[in-house]
């Protein structure tokens, strides 16, 4: 099935054939960084994902001096090599990276966009695939973050919640008015964990947001949370979180 280049990112949309380029691998590069840009866009990724992956083939095309149709799978080991080693970035990052050219090589080789054909036309090469799982950073754990910002073992999170709801206790045996937003903030954080919501969706929870939970009688009318106020500006169905 052909779609005759009228696909987001599409070579056709970007190059007009039988013209000669004033410079061309400049020219065909930019061509395919807008085209990467559209095809993003189509599939509804947000502006500063997109714009956060150009950045990173730019950073890479500059250090390795080569064009896409020209990348082989030892410059981007040596790339991420010295990003790790000199700069010394965290896995995550490395990780995102690794991710933007893998998606950018996957881009420029789909057939769909017919890049591939336009470079073996022009330079006689085309891109290749050079992210693959031998050169890559695999999980070795759940939680890639640091480790100062490591979650709570059970015993920390029982002294926390238990903290909350001694503050509750003590502030109103006190007879302040505070009390009532320590009741609030303690209920938040038990929410938050219980259901796995993000600092947005906890957030944004109303009462109606909570329902039946048909696996869960015992929690009655809250054994359900609807959260889907996380990322306003993308359109998404609720996600929907059981205790």
């Amino acid at each position: 099935m052909r779609f005759n280049g009228t696909v987001p990112g599409a070579a056709r949309l970007h190059l007009t054939d039988g013209i000669a380029l004033l410079r061309p691998e400049e020219q065909v590069f930019s061509a395919m960084l807008g085209g990467f840009a559209n095809q993003q866009l189509a599939r509804n990724l947000a502006r500063s994902t997109v714009e956060g992956r150009e950045n990173t083939v730019k950073a890479f095309t500059a250090y390795v001096n080569a064009f896409p149709w020209q990348w082989t799978p030892a410059m981007v080991d040596e790339w991420l090599g010295d990003l790790r080693s000199l700069r010394d970035l965290k896995r995550s990052t490395i990780r995102s990276y690794s991710e933007a050219i893998r998606s950018f090589c996957h881009f420029a080789t789909d057939p769909l966009y017919e890049w591939g054909t336009t470079c073996e036309e022009r330079f006689g090469s085309h891109p290749v695939q050079i992210v693959h799982e031998w050169n890559t950073a695999v999980h070795a754990q759940d939680n890639e973050s640091d480790a100062k910002k490591r979650a709570f073992t059970k015993a920390e999170l029982h002294a926390f919640f238990a903290h909350c709801d001694d503050e509750v206790a003590r502030i109103r045996a006190f007879g302040r008015k505070g009390w009532l937003p320590a009741f609030r903030d303690a209920t938040l954080f038990k929410t938050a964990y219980a259901f796995g919501t993000r600092r947005n969706e906890t957030r944004m929870l109303d009462a109606a947001d909570f329902g039946r939970n048909p696996y869960g009688a015992e929690y009655g009318e809250f054994g359900l949370c609807r959260a889907g106020s996380a990322k306003p500006r993308r359109a998404h169905r609720p996600s929907d979180a059981q205790c």
